[in-house]
């Protein structure tokens, strides 16, 4: 069973061990959505890991914040989810996808969303982007969120997507945490969402 816990209560050691040293999740450190894109190039890997680090609070289980979820499997560290008010996530507010068509108020602190999941090399295809999406519900719930969204890619079964883009979790792992699409503003991305009573 994955268990997944706040990233600010395990250690720093455990949520590199799941981006691991090579590929776009070592690259990236999760912070496609929280460096403007304009900003992006002039960022280095050093920076991108410091700001990861001041944002999970890893290893300070008091401090009451952090950037989203930890999934672990017999104690293993083996995933990543990101989720936080949707206003920590200013990449996210200044594109246009997730907006068309759809009368949202983009920089609404109750809502928060899932932008970004990864799993550790070695236990793909095991259901863990699916256990941290239904712990992001409960955990977007206490944090107080009123709401909470995903933005996945559509995926077709034999369809090859690259982890550049389906990053961001497929329909499915949405619809199984209870999630409703809610806008279709492209072809291929659709917006999910949970509305807390």
């Amino acid at each position: 069973m994955i268990v997944a816990l706040p990233a600010n209560e395990v250690s720093w050691e455990d949520l590199q061990t799941v981006f691991g040293k090579r590929g776009e999740a070592a690259k990236c450190q999760c912070q496609r959505y929280k460096i403007r894109h304009a900003q992006w190039l002039s960022h280095t890997l050093a920076d991108r890991t410091h700001r990861l680090r001041q944002q999970a609070d890893c290893g300070q289980p008091d401090s009451g914040t952090t950037s989203g979820l930890v999934g672990f499997l017999d104690g293993e560290p083996v995933g990543w989810c990101a989720v936080e008010p949707r206003t920590e996530y200013p990449r996210l507010l200044d594109t246009k996808v997730p907006w068309l068509g759809r009368e949202e108020d983009p920089s609404d602190p109750g809502v928060w969303a899932v932008t970004c999941f990864v799993t550790r090399a070695g236990f793909r295809r095991q259901g863990v982007s699916r256990a941290l999406a239904r712990a992001s519900v409960d955990f977007a719930r206490k944090g107080g969120a009123r709401a909470l969204e995903g933005y996945p890619m559509l995926t077709a079964e034999g369809q090859d997507i690259p982890w550049g883009e389906l990053h961001v979790g497929s329909r499915g792992i949405f619809a199984d945490a209870g999630f409703r699409e809610v806008a279709k503003p492209t072809p291929r991305r659709v917006v999910m969402r949970i509305d807390f009573p």
